[in-house]
């Protein structure tokens, strides 16, 4: 038997439905305050077709946080996760996510905003939990990373530390640089890889690596 066709009905709603997050995600973080008419303006909608899809703002806006997540997990994906030191790994698949999400600045901080249950916030996290995870695991495995520690709480403690680290850099206490050179270490120290104090930007990542490549610890 072969599967029918899509229906050209659904394919249509689906079609509406990405046009309307990717327009949401660009004006959303230009103007926060944009309401449903004029996201569906921006996505060549009507408003009745917005709200089909979204019943209300509050909930548009956790869609499109879904898929700044789905965009962020995609950019962590391309970076070759499983090749390489895993040191070199990680810190790869934290640029890529800083990259994404520091395009959307403004929606990252409305973000921060939107209600979810803890399960809600636990299966936003997942992809991107799932993909830490292959690298800390691989590292323990290796024995670049400590190998001690769960590495369920390294990952969790990893994203903690990326959410301060943005968190720092958004209230002005650090500059970009200084938050991600800091990230870099607090991550590499987490997961027990020796790294030298004073080590700053692509230097200072280039020494974390050497250093974790050679399976110091502390």
């Amino acid at each position: 038997m072969t599967r029918s066709p899509t229906p050209p009905r659904r394919a249509d709603a689906r079609r509406s439905r990405a046009a309307i997050l990717d327009a949401a995600l660009g004006l959303l973080n230009e103007r926060p305050d944009a309401g449903i008419e004029a996201v569906g303006r921006a996505a060549g909608v009507t408003r009745q077709t917005v709200y089909a899809h979204f019943p209300s703002r509050e909930r548009l806006l956790a869609g499109v946080v879904d898929h700044l997540t789905e965009r962020t997990v995609a950019a962590m994906e391309e970076t070759a996760p499983d090749e390489g030191p895993a040191a070199e790994a990680l810190l790869r698949l934290l640029d890529a996510a800083e990259r994404t999400a520091g395009h959307y600045p403004a929606l990252a901080r409305q973000a921060a905003t939107v209600p979810a249950s803890a399960g809600e916030d636990r299966a936003r996290h997942a992809p991107v939990a799932d993909l830490l995870g292959r690298v800390v695991r691989r590292g323990q495995a290796s024995g670049e990373f400590d190998g001690h520690a769960s590495p369920d709480w390294l990952v969790a403690a990893t994203i903690a530390l990326a959410h301060a680290s943005s968190g720092e850099a958004d209230a002005g206490r650090l500059t970009a640089e200084e938050a991600r050179s800091t990230l870099r270490t607090s991550v590499l120290r987490l997961l027990g890889a020796e790294v030298q104090d004073g080590q700053d930007g692509k230097d200072g990542q280039d020494g974390q690596c050497d250093q974790a490549k050679s399976g110091a610890r502390r």
